[in-house]
């Protein structure tokens, strides 16, 4: 099933959502209709994941019987399916070509032999058809699809063949990033982080797709296109490091709680990796998708931004 952080046309409250056909059915408004509801409603679709065990079946109930009501989907706004999440772990480097693509040009300086990572924070996020505005004086903006895992339970110190037993669903990114930043971060011997945290720099979306829908994600394919030309296409289990691997590493140290996210990395195939990267920077009137065809498309337009005003 699909699930969704969504406002309703003129509407300034965020609410979660379950998707069924071309509608969007508010969690409050199935509650009221169903007996069978789970007595104590909740307002965010990451107050749900925290009880997974009572709002996953009900919900996964509910996508079949419901056929009426709702919004339409093309009404609604698509927030992130997690606006705020606890964490946001990227796994970086996750990717042997892409890794060579990176080193050439400097953007990194070593090829990790374990899971290695950076954080996306939430002022970044914003959903599917959402506008990304390129800051004034950024000229290599770049984008690299990604798979993000949401975590339904507690995770601390668990085993990689469990790691699957932890996840809510799965949806899609793009983590953007400014190539001239980062680089000037690499050189520094700072960790990826004004570069990649822009405001708009993390569309997430369109929606949560929990696992019985989405499959094995290891037999997932990802697509980019800019301008409804492909510029890259990759499976998942080309990754160095699955899912079960990045879980079982950081979880030694560091819990993960329900609504935290992990991305699993991008591949080879971005701007930076051109022969030409000039040519394929993102620019103001580029339309960019990260698809796949057991998720869905997560679409943005990058737009011309504007110089921020000074405080006075």
């Amino acid at each position: 099933m699909k699930l969704v952080t969504f406002r309703a046309k003129g509407s300034r409250t965020a609410r979660p959502g379950l998707v069924v056909g071309d509608r969007i059915h508010d969690f409050a408004a199935l509650a009221r209709t169903d007996a069978g509801a789970p007595k104590r409603p909740v307002k965010t679709l990451k107050a749900a994941i925290e009880r997974w065990g009572e709002w996953h079946p009900f919900l996964a109930g509910a996508a079949q019987r419901t056929r009426d009501g709702g919004i339409a989907l093309a009404a609604a706004e698509l927030l992130p399916p997690i606006p705020d999440p606890g964490k946001f772990l990227c796994v970086g480097k996750n990717n042997r070509t892409h890794l060579e693509e990176l080193k050439r040009n400097a953007l990194i300086r070593e090829i990790p032999d374990e899971p290695t990572g950076f954080l996306k924070i939430n002022g970044c996020l914003v959903g599917d058809r959402a506008r990304v505005a390129r800051p004034p004086g950024i000229t290599t903006m770049d984008y690299e699809p990604e798979l993000v895992f949401v975590l339904a339970r507690r995770a601390h110190g668990i085993r990689r063949e469990d790691a699957l037993d932890y996840v809510a669903g799965v949806t899609l990114f793009n983590d953007l990033t400014a190539r001239e930043i980062q680089q000037r971060e690499v050189e520094m011997g700072t960790r990826f982080w004004t570069a990649k945290n822009m405001p708009g720099f993390g569309p997430l979306g369109p929606w949560l797709v929990t696992l019985d829908e989405a499959g094995d994600p290891s037999a997932l394919e990802l697509t980019c296109r800019v301008n409804g030309a492909e510029r890259i296409c990759y499976r998942i289990a080309d990754q160095l490091f699955d899912f079960g691997a990045a879980l079982a590493h950081f979880s030694r140290y560091v819990p993960f709680e329900p609504g935290d996210l992990i991305s699993m990395g991008a591949p080879s195939g971005s701007a930076i990796g051109q022969a030409d990267p000039a040519a394929f920077y993102l620019r103001p009137g580029d339309t960019v998708e990260v698809a796949c065809e057991r998720i869905g498309t997560l679409t943005n337009a990058v737009v011309a931004g504007r110089t921020p005003r000074r405080a006075t």
